[in-house]
């Protein structure tokens, strides 16, 4: 994501690249990183609450996956993760565009928000690759002429290579 994110920066007219492409990779990657740990620190905090309640959880027959999400919701604040994708790409672009302009990697005359779109339609776009190839991959095993029974490892492997080979179409990896 990094690297689609400092190419369309690169191949933008209105923004001036002070830096090497890499440079500006590495710098959005270290951003980016960052804004993961947070998520895998709410992710490890709601898993230890609900490890403190699992026999309340086991005794009240909850839905773990519902009791996760719920829990994560409520104390993303807390750690900073903003979980409606649409506003915390847009958080993320800020901060990026924050940080590439005031360490002079990046220069700019036009107005900051359209050099904020950029870098969250870059996001929003490489995050709706994954999607499109997962319907894609999905739509190709339907059309197999055997019938496969999702689920079944059969299934699972050639549904595994057809999203990977669908993935590779669209430059994700």
């Amino acid at each position: 994501i990094s690297r689609k994110i400092s190419k369309d920066l690169v191949n933008c007219n209105f923004v001036e690249i002070r830096s090497t492409k890499d440079a500006i990779t590495e710098q959005i990657a270290i951003i980016m990183t960052a804004d993961i740990k947070k998520e895998l620190a709410l992710d490890d905090a709601v898993t230890n609450l609900l490890e403190d309640q699992e026999s309340d959880i086991e005794f009240y027959k909850a839905d773990y996956r519902q009791l996760f999400w719920m829990t994560k919701k409520r104390i993303a604040n807390d750690y900073g993760v903003n979980l409606n994708n649409s506003e915390r790409f847009s958080d993320i672009a800020h901060q990026l565009l924050d940080f590439l302009y005031e360490e002079d990697y990046i220069h700019f005359t036009v107005n900051d928000n359209q050099v904020k779109n950029v870098i969250s339609e870059s996001i929003e776009n490489f995050m709706g690759g994954f999607d499109d190839a997962d319907s894609a991959a999905y739509e190709k095993i339907k059309k197999y002429q055997r019938k496969l029974i999702p689920g079944t490892d059969d299934y699972n492997d050639i549904f595994h290579r057809l999203y990977e080979e669908e993935l590779i179409k669209r430059g994700l990896i």
